[in-house]
């Protein structure tokens, strides 16, 4: 089971800035910007590269939480950064789709 899944089911302490029947929303432990938020969906979805047409919803409600999270942490007019990292060679680390939302000086990008 990868970390993401354990994470939804509690089985991994994790405070959630965000969360519903559909999709979790974190602080990443290893933040490359000062506001750095993984949104994730609680399917089991390895990447951008399994999506299927019936998760067409489910994806583009993950920007709109994105949207919602930014203002709430006040950065949605200063501008912030989504990401999706697909498959190693785009940097993805865990095999479960999420994305990314940073805010503020942007290091080494996820």
């Amino acid at each position: 089971m990868c970390i993401f899944c354990r994470i939804i089911k509690d089985e991994k302490e994790t405070n959630f800035i965000y969360q519903d029947k559909d999709i979790v929303a974190f602080r990443d432990i290893n933040p490359a910007a000062p506001v750095h938020i993984l949104i994730v969906p609680r399917k089991h979805i390895e990447s951008i590269n399994h999506l299927e047409k019936k998760d067409k919803s489910l994806i583009g409600k993950m920007f709109l939480i994105a949207k919602q999270i930014a203002k709430e942490q006040n950065v949605a007019e200063k501008g912030y950064k989504l990401i999706f990292n697909v498959g190693r060679g785009g940097g993805q680390i865990i095999d479960h789709v999420h994305l990314h939302l940073l805010s503020g000086r942007i290091g080494k990008m996820p």
